[in-house]
């Protein structure tokens, strides 16, 4: 039996809708510039999919969180999230959604003057998106109870205003598509999330803003910022 010289950190986890079991979250996957009216409303242009990472303990179920520190630009990023049950290296889009054990709601919130400065330098945007509660999910819905996701609205609301208004069929990657090439970077497992990119018309929110994401078929999640 292994000994510890500090208790080892708590394991992040994530509800299972219908279930009293929990998914626990080894590592968290983001794609970056998948929504061609995304990218465009940014400056860039389509591309192969952008990887970066939040850590595990970014995750946050809803509920009412503290304005980040660090930034005085915070915007929401409503997401379709896939969570892994089978792991593997090198997997082909054929054979990718047979590793998807469910999806949920996402907020990938970002530091977004951050995120500016790190561009104009060229440096990493860990401090821009890896930070506390960055990670917004709802409940994951497993693939046996409602199927895989290919086409469903996609919607962002601040304070019951329509913020983002998309469908997860407009993405330039889609599910199969992402699980294939980021297993040729890193051999993905179960427990793993991947937060798949937002449409256009991501914004600020602030202090007393109450922020919703819905997808069709899966329970929304929502944020209030104190």
């Amino acid at each position: 039996m292994t000994e510890y010289f500090l208790p080892p950190p708590h394991r992040p986890s994530v509800t299972i809708a219908g279930h009293t079991s929990r998914f626990a979250v080894r590592r968290i996957f983001c794609v970056g510039k998948n929504y061609a009216d995304h990218v465009a409303e940014m400056g860039g242009t389509p591309q192969p999919p952008v990887f970066f990472t939040k850590p595990a303990d970014a995750i946050c179920e809803g509920g009412s969180i503290p304005y980040p520190s660090g930034t005085e630009n915070l915007h929401f990023e409503a997401e379709l999230v896939i969570a892994l049950g089978r792991g593997g290296a090198n997997i082909s889009a054929a054979n990718a959604l047979t590793h998807v054990l469910g999806y949920a709601t996402g907020n990938d919130l970002t530091r977004r003057d951050l995120q500016a400065q790190a561009k104009d330098k060229g440096a990493p945007w860990d401090m821009a998106k890896a930070f506390d509660r960055s990670a917004v999910i709802g409940p994951i819905h497993l693939v046996q109870d409602i199927s895989h996701l290919c086409d469903a609205p996609l919607r962002c609301t601040v304070n019951g205003q329509l913020r983002q208004d998309g469908n997860i069929n407009a993405m330039i990657w889609p599910v199969p598509e992402i699980i294939a090439t980021l297993s040729q970077f890193v051999e993905v497992s179960s427990g793993d999330l991947i937060y798949t990119g937002t449409p256009a018309g991501v914004g600020a929110i602030g202090v007393g803003d109450r922020c919703e994401v819905s997808i069709e078929g899966l329970t929304p999640v929502a944020v209030t910022i104190e």
